[in-house]
Formats: structure tokens, sequence, C-alpha cells
């Protein structure tokens, strides 16, 4: 099935902004924060369709996620074991029996015109999440819900030059996506950040982030929109009582960006106000380009939804022993593992920051359960292994390359199965898809020549073919040895071990 429907939109005006210091002086910013997260369960919320991304468009589709008369929805349960492990992780009360809503509006991307979704009684409530800051500090934020629902298709506009709504000729609409676990986790009106508003905005997404990873629920990749963040931000006057007018910046979809679009609002909703204007309740788009926001929709009520029971759906009780059960399973806080690995490690701030940034530490620590040191696991993926994602393109988790497999090239090395020369031809081998490491080793016949009656013999030959090089060993210049373990190592299509092979020439010649 597939279909094209058309939308049309006018480029955005131009704002003014006030400098933050003085934002910040006059006006206690208060947040809320909403976040999106896809669930990885291989199927959608209420059907059958795969979830998979990327697939063509339309392509994963049926009357159930379509919304086609006759179809009737079927809770995942898999869905909802996430969306307790969720909550659990967030310190959030579960609820013992909650029902399923019909959120009624109309949007292009929504093609049941409703959506599946959870109002007054979500499965999460009452938690939250001590937030780690850059100064080593931590920043408390309240939780106040954590509700199932399904996700909407994808606009593609089409026409523009940012791939935004604003300046496009025409959008295309994908159902794909609608119908995917989605998990919407609300904060509480976030106050007290004063001046690092901005900062505790990133900071809690990132948190987030790396919580929802570790929890295995999503792969929370933002380039996919797996993970997406509506920014709330009001201000008001210090001193006040009452909060002020919110804006909603929709879909922000990286961390850098939750940030820049936070200090945005922040600084034209205080030149509106400074030049006696009132801030409009509505949604806006962030714009990446130059961190701006733009508007979008009137921001609707919950009275617009016109909200009541699913009635296609039974409640969802989950068994408290249930719960319980899965209590246990929730991991430690990724920031905490980080601190503790960092001390065992003896690395600084700074390495583990780098190896935090470039998405290897999960991948390092992995290696290591599997039986690698840890100086030789972060050499090979911060090393060779990054080279190569950059070389296809990829992020390094992405790599056809598994932690046991690295862990099990390592471990050829150290027993002189074979070098480093050859470990890394191994390593290209795995990725390009020939088999575990071992198994290349040996069809490939890689094994590192041990046997010294044969690398005596390449020396010999290597010393008669240099009797000038070998001359000069046997003279006591022996830094002259490296022509000769080269041409050893070549011979051996790099299979020897250099270092005994230097003291076979050493030998040889006297040494």
């Amino acid at each position: 099935m597939s279909g094209r429907f058309r939308l049309w939109a006018m480029s955005a005006p131009t704002v003014e902004l006030m400098d933050y210091a003085e934002v910040v002086t006059r006006y206690e910013p208060v947040l809320g924060m909403e976040v999106h997260v896809e669930l990885n369960t291989a199927t959608k919320m209420f059907c059958g369709c795969p979830t998979t991304f990327g697939a063509d468009p339309n392509t994963q589709v049926c009357p159930v996620c379509l919304g086609l008369p006759g179809s009737l929805p079927v809770v995942n349960q898999q869905a909802v074991e996430s969306a307790v492990r969720i909550g659990l992780a967030l310190n959030c009360s579960i609820t013992p029996w909650g029902r399923f809503a019909r959120k009624n509006y109309f949007y292009p991307d929504q093609p049941k015109n409703y959506q599946i979704s959870q109002y007054d009684e979500p499965i999460a409530t009452d938690g939250y999440l001590e937030v780690p800051l850059d100064d080593g500090t931590t920043f408390r934020v309240e939780i106040e819900r954590a509700h199932m629902e399904e996700d909407t298709g994808k606009s593609v506009h089409v026409g523009g030059a940012t791939g935004r709504i604003h300046g496009a000729s025409h959008s295309l609409l994908d159902y794909n996506r609608a119908g995917v676990p989605l998990i919407e986790i609300v904060t509480k009106p976030v106050t007290g950040a004063g001046d690092r508003a901005p900062e505790v905005a990133r900071a809690y997404v990132t948190a987030l982030r790396d919580l929802l990873k570790s929890l295995d629920v999503s792969d929370v990749r933002m380039e996919h929109g797996s993970l997406r963040c509506d920014a709330n931000v009001s201000l008001m006057p210090v001193g006040a009582e009452v909060f002020g007018t919110r804006t909603e910046t929709k879909n922000v979809n990286s961390l850098k960006s939750v940030e820049v679009a936070v200090r945005f609002e922040m600084r034209r909703q205080g030149a509106v106000l400074a030049t006696g204007g009132e801030v409009i309740q509505e949604t806006r788009h962030f714009h990446e380009a130059d961190g701006s926001t733009s508007p979008g929709r009137r921001k609707e009520t919950a009275e617009d939804y016109r909200y009541f029971p699913e009635p296609d759906l039974e409640p969802v009780a989950p068994d408290a022993a249930w719960v319980d059960g899965l209590r246990g399973t929730i991991p430690e806080y990724p920031w905490l593992r980080r601190a503790r690995i960092q001390s065992d490690w003896g690395v600084s701030d700074e390495v583990m920051r780098d190896l935090v940034n470039a998405g290897a530490l999960d991948l390092i620590i992995a290696t290591v359960d599997a039986g690698a040191p840890a100086k030789e696991a972060r050499s090979w993926w911060v090393a060779y292994l990054t080279e190569k994602a950059n070389e296809r393109g990829v992020a390094l988790e992405d790599l056809p390359i598994t932690p046991a497999q690295v862990a099990e090239v390592i471990g050829l090395v150290e027993a002189k199965t074979v070098n480093n020369k050859v470990a890394k031809q191994v390593v290209d081998l795995v990725l390009d898809g020939a088999g575990d490491p071992a198994h290349i080793v040996e069809s490939k016949g890689l094994g590192m020549v041990s046997d010294d009656s044969a690398l005596q013999a390449e020396v010999d030959k290597a010393l008669a073919a240099n009797p000038d090089i070998a001359d000069k060993i046997r003279s006591g210049k022996v830094q002259a040895a490296g022509k000769i373990v080269g041409d050893v190592m070549k011979a051996t299509r790099g299979q020897a071990d250099a270092a005994r092979v230097r003291e076979l020439v050493l030998a040889a010649c006297g040494g």
C-alpha cells in the first residue's frame, strides 16, 4: 500500500532576542520535558506489523495500524513489560489497573484520526531521576508520568532547504511508523535551574537516553527518531509564583539541540515579555541550521482531544509479583557504572568522556566481559575499529563485528596464534562476513609461523641476499637488523613473530 498527501507551508519570520544574561536576571525559567521513546519490540503496539527502520514507505502497515473498519487492536505484551521496567528505573509507582484511551485529533500523519494512548490512568506515575551535570553535581528532575501509546506516521517535507515544513512545497506521508510502540515520559515542571536551565534540559535527556539504552528497551537513536524530545519552556518574573505561558518546541533530535532550543526560547520569550507582549501557547519547530524556533500550531488542551476510554482494549493490570520480578532486572545507573569502571580502569575524566562520546564504552565493557584485558579492548575499539567505522560511514556499534569476536581476536594475539598485523587482516575478514576469527585463521592459513627451523631458513635467505646488511649487524650496528626482519616478515606474509625473528637474526650474526 502506498499513498501521497500534500501539505503547504510558509517560511517563518525573524524574531527579536534578549541577551541571555538579562533573561536569567529578570526571569525564572520553568521547563517541562516530554520525551517520546520508540520501543525496540519486533512488532507494533497493537498489531503484528514489523517495526524495522528504513523499510520502503507504506510497506509495514495493515488494517489495524491504519484504523480500517472492522479491525481490532491487541496489546503487545513485550511493550507493557518495557513500560513497567522504564517506570521502575525512573522510581515511579506502577499502576495496578489502567486503561487505554482514544486521543482524538486530525493530523495528516495519524491515519485513524485518533491515537491510542493513556490519559488519566498511565502505567507509571510520580517518579524522579537524579541527573548528573557537567560539574559533577546532580539535579533532581521529578517525573509526572510515563505512559504507553502508539507512534504516528512520518511526514517527509519536500522542496525546502532544511527538510522542515517551513519553506517546503509539499509533504509526503509514510505510515510505517504509525502504531510503533511508544512510551512518553513527562516531567513535572522543572524549576530552580536558573541560568543552568538549558544545561539541565540537555543533561536530563542525556541521562534518560543512557538509562533507556542500558535497559535495552530502545536503540534511542535520535537521528532515527526513536527518541524525540519536546521541550516546554516558560518564563515568570523573578519572585513571581504563577508560571508564565509555555511553548512546546517539538521533536528536537539531538542532545545539543535540546540545550540550544531551550536557550533560544528563553531569549525569544524574554524579548516578547520585555516589550509588553504576550507569549502564545503553541508548538514550535526547531531549526538545526541556526538554532532558532518558529511557530507551529496553537497548543491544544486536554479537552480539545476529547479523550474517552478505548472500547476495543481491556485494561492493563500488571500483577504485583511480576512487577517485583522486573524490579530485579533494573541495571545500575549508567553514570554510576561509568564512574565505577573509570576507577577500576584508572583512566582520566577526559579519556572516559572520549570513550562515551565515541560510542565505544559499552562495546569495550562487553569486550572485557568476554574475556579481553581492558587496555587491549580500548585500543581496538577506539583506534582500528573506529577507523573502519569512519571508512564505512556507520556508527561504531553498527559495525558487523561483536565484542565477543573482538575479544577472540585479542585472545589469538595473546596466545601468539597471530600477530597484530595479521589480527587486523582477521578483523577485516570478520567485517566482510567471513565468519568468526578462529575459523578465519584456520581456513585462510593465517596462523603465526612459530617453527624456529622454518624461521631460521628465511633469516638465512635474507642475510645471504643482503651481505652488506649482515656485515653491519656483525660490526655492532644492530639497528640494521630491521631490514632483515622486514624481509622475513614479507616472506612469511606477516605471519612471523617479529621479535623472535629479530632474535634469530642477531644470533645468526653473532649478536
